[in-house]
C-alpha cells in the first residue's frame, strides 16, 4: 500500500488544518509514494522506537508527538532528534505525526480518555470558531437536486450528527448572455428570466477546493453564480478538551483512586478536595492548563489534565478540583485510538503497538 493512501485516510479524520499554529503534524520524513508493509504506532518516535521498528520490520512509524517542532539547520547526530532522523532515513522508515489535530477533533485523544473513564454526554469543552464557511449558489429549479447531491458527498451540509443539511429558496434570476457565450438557457443578447433555487450549505473551510470542484462539476451554467461567506460560529465538533458526566456521582477520593488506576499513573497532583461528589468531569490530554477557565465555566467538578505549574493550582479558586495525572499518562491511550482507526480501514498491512515506554518522567 502506498503511504499516500494511509496519509489521505488519516487526514480525512484528523485534518492538518485543525492542528495548532505551533505544531508540526504530518509527514516528518519519508516519501508519499513509498510502499508500506507494516506500521508501528507510538507516542514519541525516540531512538528506541526506531530500533523497535527495525526489529519488527516496520517501514512506517505513526507517532502522536512530532519529532521535529522547529527548524533544523544541521543533521550531524549530536541530538536525539538528529539521530532519530538519520536512522529512520538510513532504514527507509517514514515518520508521520498526528498531534494537536488529533486533540482537536471530537473523536480524538480526549474522547478516548472520556471512554476510559466511563463518561457520558461528552462534548468539546472549548469549541473553535472561524472554521466554517457558507456556500450560496443559484441554479435552475430542475437542476437543484443534482447540485445538492454533488455537494453532500463532498462533505458540504454537515452539522453535528446531521448531514445533507441545506436551505433552499425559490426566486427568479436574470441574466443576458453576450455573443461570446454558450448559455445553458436563454438566448444570446436577450435578457433571460429563469426560475432558480438558492441553495445554502455550510462546510469546513479547509475543504473549500473540494466543495467548489463538486459545485462546478454538477452545475449546468457556463458561469456559476455563488457566494462564500465566512462564519464566526463555534464548530462544536472541533476544539480543545472535552467534558462529560459520570453515570453516578462519586466521592472525590474514590474517583481520584479510579483515575489513578485507569490512567496507570504513580502520582496525581491535585488541589484541595472540596468535600462534594464528582459528577461532571473535564479532561484534556497533554498540557491543558489553558482550559481551566473553560472547565470552571462549564461547571466541571474536576479537571483532569497535565503540566500545571505551581501557581496555576491556585487558579482553581476552590471552584473545582484540578487533577494533574502527568503528560504521558494523559495521552497513553492515543496509540489505541490510532490503531483502532487504521485497523477498521486497512487489512493489507500489519499494525503494531509500540511496547516502548517513552515517558521521560520517572517517579520514586
Amino acid at each position: 500500500m502506498k503511504l499516500k493512501e494511509i496519509i489521505d485516510y488519516l487526514e480525512s479524520i484528523y485534518p492538518l488544518a485543525y492542528q495548532e499554529s505551533y505544531d508540526n503534524s504530518g509527514l516528518i520524513c519519508g516519501n508519499e509514494e513509498m510502499n508500506i508493509s507494516s506500521a508501528l504506532i507510538c507516542i514519541d518516535s525516540t531512538e528506541d522506537v526506531i530500533n523497535e521498528a527495525i526489529k519488527k520490520k516496520c517501514n512506517l512509524i505513526i507517532a502522536h508527538h512530532p519529532i521535529i517542532f522547529s527548524g533544523i539547520k544541521k543533521i550531524t547526530g549530536k541530538t536525539y532528534i538528529e539521530r532519530v532522523l538519520i536512522k529512520a532515513i538510513q532504514n527507509n522508515i517514514a515518520i508521520y505525526a498526528i498531534h494537536t489535530n488529533a486533540d482537536n477533533v471530537i473523536q480524538g485523544v480526549n474522547s478516548k480518555i472520556c471512554e476510559k473513564l466511563g463518561l457520558t454526554n461528552c462534548k468539546i469543552l472549548s469549541p473553535k470558531s472561524n472554521l466554517l464557511r457558507k456556500l450560496i449558489t443559484f441554479c435552475p429549479v430542475e437542476k437543484a437536486a443534482k447540485v445538492r447531491q454533488a455537494l453532500f458527498p463532498a462533505s458540504a451540509g454537515n452539522i453535528g450528527n446531521y448531514d445533507e443539511c441545506s436551505f433552499n429558496t425559490e426566486g427568479t434570476g436574470t441574466f443576458r448572455a453576450s455573443e461570446n457565450t454558450n448559455p445553458h438557457v436563454g438566448k444570446k443578447g436577450q435578457q433571460h428570466h429563469e426560475k432558480e433555487v438558492k441553495i445554502e450549505v455550510i462546510y469546513p473551510s479547509h475543504i473549500e477546493n473540494k466543495i467548489l470542484k463538486a459545485l462546478f462539476t454538477a452545475h449546468p451554467y457556463e458561469e456559476v453564480a455563488y457566494d462564500i461567506v465566512p462564519l464566526e460560529n463555534a464548530h462544536n465538533q472541533v476544539g480543545s478538551g472535552m467534558i462529560g458526566e459520570l453515570e453516578k456521582a462519586m466521592i472525590e477520593t474514590d474517583f481520584l483512586k479510579k483515575v489513578k488506576s485507569v490512567m496507570k499513573t504513580d502520582c496525581i497532583k491535585h488541589t484541595k478536595l472540596l468535600n462534594k461528589k464528582i459528577k461532571k468531569v473535564a479532561v484534556c490530554g497533554g498540557s491543558g492548563s489553558f482550559l481551566l477557565k473553560d472547565a470552571i465555566s462549564a461547571g466541571a467538578d474536576i479537571f483532569i489534565t497535565s503540566d500545571f505549574k505551581y501557581h496555576q493550582f491556585f487558579d482553581a479558586e476552590n471552584k473545582l478540583v484540578i487533577a494533574d495525572v502527568g503528560h504521558y499518562e494523559s495521552e497513553q491511550f492515543t496509540k489505541e485510538l490510532f490503531y483502532d482507526v487504521l485497523n477498521k480501514k486497512f487489512t493489507t498491512f500489519a499494525l503494531h503497538l509500540s511496547k516502548i515506554n517513552t515517558n521521560p518522567v520517572n517517579y520514586i
